[in-house]
């Protein structure tokens, strides 16, 4: 690859992923799932996602010593992502992701973090020398993503942060970060404004959201697009129709294209739109990893119009 160098860390975990007709109610057994298991975790999918939109991806991460963790390790390998910063730790298991998924391509997932627990934002630090971005989520230990960001700080890389699943940020970690990418849930809890609503409109949870500390913020809002806020306003960039199948890791692949467009150097109309018409892509397909579209399909499924770029 010779796109831009983009450092992502984060969880790699293997997804259980169970079919099923409605989610069960509480102490409720159904009987009618269709099971299968994917490569996933926050990280390693937004580093796919990243390096099949053309980024040059160096992947940070922590899996156990066993065959889970050696297969997953071997698959990020085959995308083409460096993966000299994937730890092997002993003692740990792989983590394991138990995913829930309607026939509508609604989910509910419960993930055991296992190895992620211990990544190392030494070696993230070690990785960020002539990278034009830092992607993190939250599925690694909280007190690693403030590291991380203070690190990208110091050399001067763009961070990207996924707020993803919502955890309570630090003031200093979210004045660190560049872009702040959630969906409308996370804004709401980052905001502590109750999710029954009324809530404020999408760019207005986004300008709330900038004072926390981000520079921009993207809110990604499922059927409706996604929004980005700026000093200089908002954008609203509008769904992509699509069948979907399974929205496992839609977030997953609006985020990694994302970022690989910013670092890239493309503007937020452009990333934006691109993200979007990804995620919407990665809900034709069953799976994590195995949803995530590469760019010739994403741009000949939605071609950029005249004047907006790719």
């Amino acid at each position: 690859m010779s796109g831009p160098v983009l450092v992502v860390a984060g969880s790699v975990n293997l997804d259980l992923v169970l079919r099923v007709s409605r989610f069960p109610r509480p102490g409720e057994t159904l009987g009618d799932a269709v099971f299968a298991s994917f490569p996933g975790g926050k990280g390693a999918n937004q580093a796919v996602a990243a390096a099949r939109m053309g980024a040059r991806v160096r992947f940070v991460g922590a899996v156990g010593a066993d065959l889970h963790g050696r297969e997953l390790r071997a698959g990020l390998a085959r995308e083409g992502i460096d993966v000299s910063g994937l730890a092997e730790l002993g003692g740990l298991p792989t983590g394991v992701a138990s995913i829930l998924v309607r026939r509508d391509g609604e989910n509910q997932i419960v993930v055991a973090a296992g190895a992620n627990a211990g990544l190392d934002p030494a070696a993230v630090a070690e990785r960020l020398d002539g990278a034009a971005g830092l992607l993190l989520q939250l599925e690694v230990p909280l007190p690693a993503v403030a590291e991380c960001v203070r690190a990208a700080v110091r050399a001067g890389v763009p961070v990207v942060l996924n707020a993803a699943p919502a955890k309570e940020l630090a003031p200093e970690v979210l004045a660190g970060v560049d872009t702040l990418i959630v969906n409308r849930g996370e804004a709401l809890q980052l905001l502590r404004l109750p999710p029954a609503g009324p809530y404020p409109e999408p760019a207005e949870l986004a300008a709330r959201l900038r004072r926390l500390g981000p520079s921009r913020v993207v809110v990604t809002l499922g059927g409706e697009g996604a929004v980005w806020r700026d000093g200089e306003g908002a954008i609203h960039q509008p769904p992509f129709r699509v069948e979907a199948l399974d929205a496992t890791a839609a977030g997953d692949a609006f985020t990694g294209a994302f970022a690989a467009e910013l670092a890239a150097g493309a503007g937020p109309a452009a990333a934006l739109r691109l993200a979007c018409a990804a995620g919407a892509l990665a809900c034709t397909v069953p799976g994590a990893q195995p949803s995530l579209p590469r760019r010739e399909a994403v741009l000949r499924r939605f071609a950029p119009p005249p004047g907006v770029g790719s």
